[in-house]
């Protein structure tokens, strides 16, 4: 990345090192445990594979998709392969605030005190999020660095051991079936981008465009950004909440990025609730216990956690993430009920048979153009 006067947007390596620092560690577990809980992870997700291409059909038999590799992390190895996705996907951003930011009076100055500054309050917020990632598809993982990724920079996928088994004491579920039914989640994301090879460039040009349209003073950035770190310190007062109650996401918004969003908050509602329904369809055949843990991971979803893990969830948009799982599950439930499996397939031909926003809420528009325009 560029920077003004040596100095970057957001310390990355500072990040790194607080987050580490801080992230909670995990549940109790012998040696001899961990290597048997990592090595069951593996075999979940490699059994994963034919369960979930099986169901969804979306890999022609005989077609050999790009390998992506899968890497079982505990919660640092989590916070290091997100902070390289990070900076990559980020970089067009930090490169227009910088530019910014160098046209202010002593802005090269501010910018070296800044960085760290900041790369310590992204690390605040990477390790509250590290407990709680049970699992990841990481798209967009640069190739290279000190974690493995698709030869090309395709992808890997990360399953955080720790959080896994955090989650299933905490529910009191079958671990051996609850570790399968989070690999089939996972693994159905893999599938989704190695079965669509358009999708990642899709994605990554509509998150450039976003990114591209963002037209805001960095200081307004960083400003949201601290409030969340403050939140975790407890260095905003008890009680206080955000008047206008915006996420980060929303925060940037100008009238470009708003139809961004909608097409992206549309793909990503189809990604996640796709990856429910699989997991769910996929699940009564090969993990017993599936209707006592999908209950109780409801039960938790719905129940959240303390208030100000609620706050934070606003802040960072993830309770936006957890609409995107009930919506997009919806969608996918109501075509696959009207055209079959291979019916709803069709929304993977190209970007243009992609459901809308609107779509998502109103499944039989979707069918109404792409299927009764295309039969007709």
């Amino acid at each position: 990345m560029t920077s003004i006067g040596g100095a970057e947007m957001v310390d990355w390596n500072l990040a790194v090192a607080t987050a580490t620092r801080l992230v909670r560690p995990g549940p109790e577990v012998t040696r001899d445990e961990a290597r048997e809980i990592v090595a069951e992870l593996r075999r979940h997700a490699k059994s994963s594979e034919l369960h979930v291409r099986g169901y969804t059909r979306m890999i022609p038999e005989g077609h050999r998709p790009q390998d992506t590799p899968v890497l079982i992390v505990d919660r640092a190895g989590w916070v290091k392969a997100n902070v390289a996705g990070f900076r990559e996907l980020l970089k067009p951003l930090f490169e227009k605030m910088q530019e910014r930011r160098s046209a202010t009076p002593g802005g090269a100055v501010l910018g070296a005190v800044g960085g760290k500054v900041t790369g310590v309050e992204l690390g605040m917020l990477l390790s509250f999020m590290a407990s709680r990632v049970l699992g990841q598809y990481e798209t967009f993982a640069p190739a290279g660095g000190d974690l493995p990724s698709a030869g090309t920079g395709g992808g890997r996928l990360l399953l955080v051991a720790p959080n896994i088994v955090h989650v299933e004491r905490e529910l009191d579920v079958d671990p051996h079936d609850f570790r399968l039914w989070v690999a089939l989640h996972e693994e159905t994301h893999r599938t989704q981008f190695t079965g669509v090879p358009w999708l990642r460039d899709h994605l990554r040009g509509e998150i450039q465009s976003f990114l591209d349209e963002t037209d805001v003073d960095p200081m307004t950035v960083l400003e949201r950004l601290r409030e969340a770190a403050q939140s975790l310190s407890g260095g905003r007062p008890e009680g206080e909440e955000d008047e206008k109650g915006r996420s980060i996401v929303e925060l940037v918004q100008t009238p470009g990025q708003r139809e961004v969003l909608g097409r992206l908050t549309a793909v990503m509602s189809l990604l996640e609730g796709h990856a429910d329904y699989v997991m769910d369809g996929v699940g009564p055949q090969v993990v017993p216990t599936v209707a006592e843990i999908r209950e109780k991971f409801q039960q938790r979803r719905a129940r959240g956690a303390s208030r100000l893990d609620q706050a934070l969830r606003k802040l960072l948009g993830l309770d936006a993430k957890l609409r995107q799982y009930r919506d997009g599950e919806r969608f996918v439930r109501a075509v696959v009920e009207e055209v079959g499996m291979d019916g709803f397939n069709r929304v993977w031909t190209s970007p243009n048979t992609l459901p809308t926003k609107a779509e998502i809420a109103k499944p039989a528009d979707w069918i109404a153009r792409v299927h009764r325009k295309a039969d007709s």
